[in-house]
């Protein structure tokens, strides 16, 4: 199985404190894999580095047979897909949802007076279908709500057929009804063959979506657990990971397993 992402001792200091402390990961193509942890546990720190948006201080980082260090990003950044809200406020506020889809075939935020082609507009709407948001096309960014911009995000990160995609709480923020849409829709996309290798990072094991294979769990920047998700998504780690006893469980459904999370409550 080929090696997508390769982390060795990756170690990120900001402030004279690692955000990052000594991090192995590798992460194979097809599989798919949650990065759990509590707030400043460095789930967001991990993704900018796998996104190329931050080199460690220390460590390798090999993503898709690439050394980050040794490559051209600019060229290795369009094989990969990243969905985040921090990314939001790049977009036109003024750009419609289907042209901020399709400028992302090109690497670019913002249409200005590029022709594209009408595979690319069929591309982006039937992105924008599987992912609940096609009624949206004609809207503009700046008048979505939060869970409106998380879809189309997502949307956007396919657009450009990666190789790996990276989501940074996809769910954060949504209710109830549309977190367990949005969840349904990615366990979809978890689950398709054909879809990009996924990392996908949230603070709640409700979160993931079925058909996720691996997990990481962090805490301060240091791994507590990493491998196949029922090896590595347990109570001992989550108590582990955030200072609670923790206990989750496994509940089957189609197309995998979703999880749940809880601690005893006493007098």
């Amino acid at each position: 199985m080929a090696e997508v992402v390769r982390c060795e001792g990756v170690t990120v200091v900001r402030g004279g404190a690692p955000i990052l402390d000594d991090v192995s990961l590798v992460v194979n193509d097809a599989e798919r894999w949650v990065v759990l942890g509590p707030n400043g546990a460095g789930k967001t720190t991990l993704l900018a580095v796998l996104s190329t948006l931050l080199f460690p201080t220390r460590g390798d980082v090999m993503i898709l047979d690439e050394l980050i260090g040794a490559v051209d990003i600019f060229e290795l950044r369009p094989r990969i897909g990243f969905a985040s809200s921090a990314l939001a406020g790049q977009i036109p506020r003024d750009e419609t949802v289907l042209d901020s889809v399709i400028t992302a075939a090109y690497a670019v935020m913002g249409r200005w007076r590029e022709q594209y082609e009408r595979t690319d507009e069929l591309r982006a709407m039937a992105l924008l279908e599987s992912m609940g948001a096609a009624h949206l096309a004609d809207r503009t960014i700046g008048t979505l709500s939060e869970g409106e911009r998380k879809r189309v995000l997502i949307a956007r990160a396919l657009m450009a057929d990666p190789e790996l995609l990276l989501l940074d709480e996809p769910a954060a923020g949504l209710d109830l009804g549309a977190r367990e849409d949005l969840v349904t829709r990615l366990g979809t996309l978890a689950t398709d063959p054909s879809s990009p290798t996924l990392v996908l990072v949230t603070h709640h094991v409700e979160e993931i979506p079925p058909g996720f294979t691996h997990a990481l769990v962090l805490r301060e920047g240091r791994v507590i657990s990493a491998g196949p998700i029922g090896q590595a998504l347990t109570s001992r780690a989550l108590t582990e990971a955030f200072g609670l006893a923790i206990s989750v469980v496994e509940l089957p459904v189609e197309g995998g397993v979703r999880y749940t999370a809880h601690t005893s409550v006493g007098r």
